[in-house]
């Protein structure tokens, strides 16, 4: 896992400078649709019914209004709608700026 060093807002990116020099950005719609959170994706039961979930949500007027850390793995993102309930671990955030 590694770590970022340094992330800004630009517009309406995320832009994450990596301990590692690799740069990532990621505008605020992706990363508001990719929510971690269990209100975003769903959750299954053991017999893998999907209940709840924003399939099919627009998201594309969705603004990052601020972030703050969790723990040394992760960060917690606060949205223009209102949510923010959904934790990005650092692999996460890397993996969304490779998409």
């Amino acid at each position: 896992m590694i770590p970022p060093k340094n992330m800004q807002l630009i517009g309406s990116e995320l832009a994450i400078a990596w301990e590692d020099g690799k740069e990532s950005y990621i505008d605020s719609p992706k990363l508001r649709a990719n929510s971690p959170s269990a209100s975003v994706s769903g959750e299954k039961d053991i017999f893998g019914t999907q209940y709840g979930g924003e399939a099919g949500k627009d998201h594309s007027q969705v603004e990052i209004e601020s972030w703050t850390p969790v723990g040394s793995y992760a960060f917690r993102f606060h949205f223009s709608d209102g949510h923010n309930t959904g934790i990005y671990s650092y692999d996460l955030l890397r993996k969304l700026g490779e998409l």
